[in-house]
């Protein structure tokens, strides 16, 4: 799969992933390959990549939109920053 974290000012993070934890806004899910398509609105929290080598990289967000399509996940982030 592949995720872009992007903000209003910039682009966070762009690869290929294994899975994603995001915190939505009736409670945190997992998006793993080959999700049925959805669009999620997303509170603050924690968003928990899984990269392609099991690497668990960490940002937290004040909220935003998640959309994910065949196996390509767009996260609109108001803010982000590492955790």
């Amino acid at each position: 799969m592949k995720i872009e974290i992007i903000t209003p000012d910039s682009r966070i993070y762009s690869g290929e992933i294994r899975s994603v934890r995001v915190p939505g806004k009736k409670g945190s899910f997992q998006v793993l390959k080959d999700h049925a398509p959805i669009i999620s609105t997303l509170d603050k929290g924690p968003v928990i990549i899984a990269d392609e080598q099991g690497q668990v990289i960490k940002y937290e967000i004040t909220g935003g939109v998640i959309e994910v399509k065949k196996n390509r996940i767009i996260l609109l982030a108001d803010s982000v920053s590492e955790s």
